[in-house]
């Protein structure tokens, strides 16, 4: 903690001109009463200084959530503590990172004797990552108001702010919709292959789960009713190199990606099924164990939040190998990166080969919904269309699209399930895939 030094306010500039200004002018041979003048009024500031109550008597504390979501709301809350047997007008302003879009930063109070002052602030983060807080400057004026003393420390405090997740009112949608609506729900009796009890047949109930003994037995159709398998192992694979730097609809292709894992996170976990995670670029950056527990969710999301893309080139093979290692039992790996096909064909399907022979492997991708609009010459006018630079550039977009396809094909052959989803769909076309494949018993 520094010493406390004396800032000149406002109102010690204006008392200065008054003194010195008016002396000066009536006495312009006699420049030394001008002088006297502003040497008693800086001494009379000298003594307003040191009769301020001490910045090292009011105390400051934060109060903030220790994690957040980007995007999310909170409460940043400050609560200064006056020590002193003195009143003092106090002002308070904190260090505050701008990407947390906190709505103040600073205010200025009275506070009495032995008293303490409340104030806060909202703020909405708008990037996700770790934001330690800076230092706390306090400033108490002294009584005549000329001269205000100030001092600053550091208040120990990190605030986590954690990937976005848009796609959270969409999982909870698909974890409460019945199935009769039309939309995909998560279900867990009804469908899957682990038996759970036998009741009396219904109509629409399917005739192949009549179970005869049963129903010879109680002289009424009587049919199995099955639950969705619990305890069974899904592993994202999140691709943090090169690939994964672009942006899409504003966003880089992890945050998409980063989405959609928590998707899957939040209705696997749900399901009952174990979830875990493994993040790599030209390394493995962390492994999340697969668990079903309530605080996975949190685990994996404090996983990626500290990601920053890098622009290496992704180490598939090695972080393939590793996941294989780490997670023996059959899973579901779903990784997430880009269909490029120089990069599927050279490294990313060769290295698929260590988990396709044991597991169930998906590719998940997000695609530029611009790059298929430029593909297509519809809404442009005719003169638009005439130009050259767009001719270019509807020919770049087809032959993108058209390697992206055939990425697609060769995972496919490789007996890989695709997803390439827009914007904003990835988290839910992952999900419905996922919810299929279990509904199927293919896990």
């Amino acid at each position: 903690m520094q010493r406390s030094v004396p800032i000149p306010t406002g109102a010690l500039a204006v008392v200065v001109a008054l003194v010195a200004v008016p002396l000066a002018l009536v006495r312009s041979d006699r420049w030394v009463f001008a002088g006297l003048g502003v040497a008693a009024v800086l001494v009379v500031a000298g003594v307003d200084f040191f009769r301020a109550v001490r910045p090292s008597a009011v105390e400051v504390e934060r109060e903030f959530p220790a994690t957040l979501t980007v995007g999310d709301e909170a409460m940043l809350t400050w609560l200064v503590t006056n020590t002193s047997s003195s009143a003092a007008r106090v002002s308070v302003a904190d260090a505050i990172w701008p990407s947390l879009q906190a709505t103040r930063r600073s205010s200025s109070f009275v506070l009495g004797a032995r008293r303490q002052h409340r104030f806060g602030a909202r703020i909405r983060p708008k990037r996700r990552g770790r934001f330690p807080f800076g230092a706390v400057t306090v400033r108490t004026t002294g009584p005549l108001r000329l001269v205000q003393r100030q001092q600053s420390w550091v208040i120990a405090g990190t605030l986590a702010v954690l990937p976005a997740y848009p796609s959270r009112e969409a999982m909870s949608r698909r974890m409460r919709i019945p199935l009769e609506t039309g939309l995909r729900s998560v279900r867990t009796r009804g469908t899957g292959t682990d038996f759970d009890q036998l009741r009396e047949y219904r109509p629409g109930d399917d005739i192949r789960r009549v179970d005869w003994a049963a129903t010879a037995r109680q002289q009424q159709p009587i049919v199995r009713e099955y639950r969705a398998e619990r305890n069974q192992h899904v592993v994202a694979l999140l691709d943090n190199g090169r690939l994964m730097a672009g942006t899409v609809a504003g966003a880089p292709r992890v945050e998409h990606a980063m989405d959609a894992a928590l998707g899957l996170a939040q209705v696997a976990a749900g399901l009952g099924d174990n979830v875990g995670l493994v993040s790599f670029d030209q390394q493995v950056r962390s492994i999340v164990p697969a668990s079903n527990r309530r605080s996975q969710f949190g685990r994996i999301a404090e996983a990626m939040y500290l990601l920053e893309p890098s622009f290496a080139e992704s180490a598939y093979g090695a972080a393939f190998t590793t996941a294989a290692s780490r997670f023996r039992r059959r899973s579901l790996f779903v990784v997430y990166t880009d269909l490029v096909e120089s990069v599927i064909a050279d490294s990313l399907l060769p290295a698929l080969r260590a988990l396709t022979k044991t597991h169930l492997v998906m590719v998940a991708a997000v695609r530029d919904p611009d790059v298929a609009a430029w593909a297509s010459p519809v809404g442009r006018g005719a003169a638009d269309a005439a130009r050259v630079e767009d001719a270019y550039r509807s020919a770049a977009a087809i032959a993108s699209l058209t390697a992206r396809e055939r990425a697609a094909a060769r995972l496919t052959a490789a007996g890989v399930i695709v997803v390439d989803a827009r914007p904003g769909e990835l988290a839910t076309d992952v999900v419905d895939r996922y919810l299929e494949l279990k509904a199927s018993g293919r896990l």
